[in-house]
């Protein structure tokens, strides 16, 4: 029974942080210690096969959240444009645009970022660094009286790769797919809302190949003894990003980056702690 509330838990913090600008990386670490170091509920191995287990019930959500667009990018379902202009719409080459960048030089160094940067300075350097990446874009934002994109079906294949380009930020651990994601799309123009939908739609591919290939990884630690404590899991990060996800989309036109910010930077002060 103690192994499902520490399911249910873990889940919540995976639900709350994962697609969050306040990276899930570095709350995931906090996890590590306060949970799987001292209390050794299972091995390592089985730690790392439950951290796939409940990204992937967050990734789930999303694809609820956006199922009529994924179905629209996908060709097999039509919606209607938000975009007020006929024909203007959030394509699927838009998004490849969006995802290619951090793909290519995260497939390039994927053995040096987990080999160097994942320690608890680094996170706590990258919660640091973002925060200021998102305070620079309120206030940027706090400048523009007109956006070049309220919406996701306005953003131009050139906004598209200015993100991806800044997605790239995010390889270094701490720094928040989400944070520079959204960060970046403000600064290239478009509303918070904007770049919060873009931002979501592309991690869905990319989150969800990586996931699959560490399923495959860690097939061997799918036992049925760990089953129900990999469920618990599952279905806590889905209900739980599935209402912070939808929360989040509605407010952040209008609480904007800052209280998202201040966050990130009291969490490095405690990471900075727990490394001392």
């Amino acid at each position: 029974m103690w192994e499902i509330f520490v399911a249910i838990v873990l889940g919540l913090v995976e639900g709350l942080t994962e697609f969050a600008p306040v990276s899930s990386t570095g709350h995931m670490i906090i996890v590590d210690d306060l949970w799987f170091k001292s209390n050794q509920i299972f091995g390592d191995e089985v730690a790392n096969a439950f951290k796939v287990v409940i990204q992937l019930g967050s990734i789930l959500a999303v694809v609820v959240i956006f199922w009529d667009r994924f179905m629209d990018l996908l060709g097999i379902k039509k919606i209607k444009s938000t975009s007020g202009e006929s024909g203007k719409k959030l394509n699927l080459l838009q998004v490849i645009v969006g995802l290619l960048p951090a793909g290519v030089l995260g497939v390039l160094f994927e053995d040096y970022i987990d080999e160097y940067l994942f320690s608890i300075n680094t996170v706590a350097v990258g919660l640091l660094l973002g925060a200021f990446l998102m305070l620079a874009a309120d206030k940027f934002e706090s400048k523009v009286k007109v956006h070049k994109a309220d919406t996701v079906d306005q953003i131009t294949y050139k906004q598209a790769l200015g993100v991806g380009l800044i997605q790239c930020l995010a390889l270094w651990p701490g720094f928040s797919r989400s944070g520079s994601t959204i960060s970046g799309g403000v600064l290239l123009g478009m509303s918070h809302r904007a770049a919060s939908d873009f931002t979501f739609i592309m991690a869905v591919p990319i989150m969800a190949g990586a996931s699959l290939l560490k399923v495959v990884k860690y097939w061997e630690d799918f036992t049925p003894d760990v089953l129900p404590f990999f469920i618990a899991g599952f279905i806590s990060a889905f209900v739980f990003a599935l209402f912070f996800i939808r929360f989040f989309l509605k407010l952040i036109n209008k609480i904007k980056l800052k209280p998202f910010a201040i966050y990130r930077i009291v969490l490095a002060i405690i990471l900075f702690m727990i490394a001392i």
